[in-house]
């Protein structure tokens, strides 16, 4: 599978295990930003490590410290190789924004619609700074 995204924050060109989140989450409490683990118990998803990986978000609820819990994760080194959202969240993106400013390599953040999301599930997606969603092939894949 490839898609076009839409580029909501540039940065470094990613590559890595996809993780597409069955619902919302929320990065204040939601993620450990010392681990990159979702520590949100509520959460489907719970005990996954975002840290580099490509996150598909399909939703964010909202905090407005969710930005400084997104720059903490890009300073510790556990920030996701990449962000595909279904919505753009201007307070989580600010965190990419500031982390730029502070001179830390970020990574992209891209929008694309959620209906897509599944056929990345389990693969390795490399995310390019230009957009471009690709799906890698495995040994036990076929084609897409």
């Amino acid at each position: 599978m490839n898609a076009s995204a839409e580029i909501l924050v540039p940065g470094k060109a990613g590559e890595g295990e996809a993780l597409v989140l069955t619902a919302p989450i929320s990065f204040w409490g939601g993620v450990d930003p010392k681990t990159g683990r979702i520590a949100d118990v509520r959460h489907p998803q719970h005990g996954e490590v975002i840290a580099g990986r490509v996150l598909f978000l399909p939703g964010t609820i909202g905090s407005s410290s969710a930005s400084a819990v997104l720059m903490e994760l890009v300073h510790n080194g556990r920030a996701p190789v990449a962000l595909v959202l279904h919505e753009p969240d201007a307070i989580l993106l600010l965190g990419l924004i500031v982390a730029r400013e502070m001179g830390w390599q970020t990574p992209i953040a891209a929008r694309l619609e959620r209906d897509q999301f599944d056929s990345f599930r389990g693969g390795q997606v490399a995310v390019g700074a230009d957009g471009s969603i690709l799906r890698r092939l495995g040994i036990l894949d076929g084609p897409s």
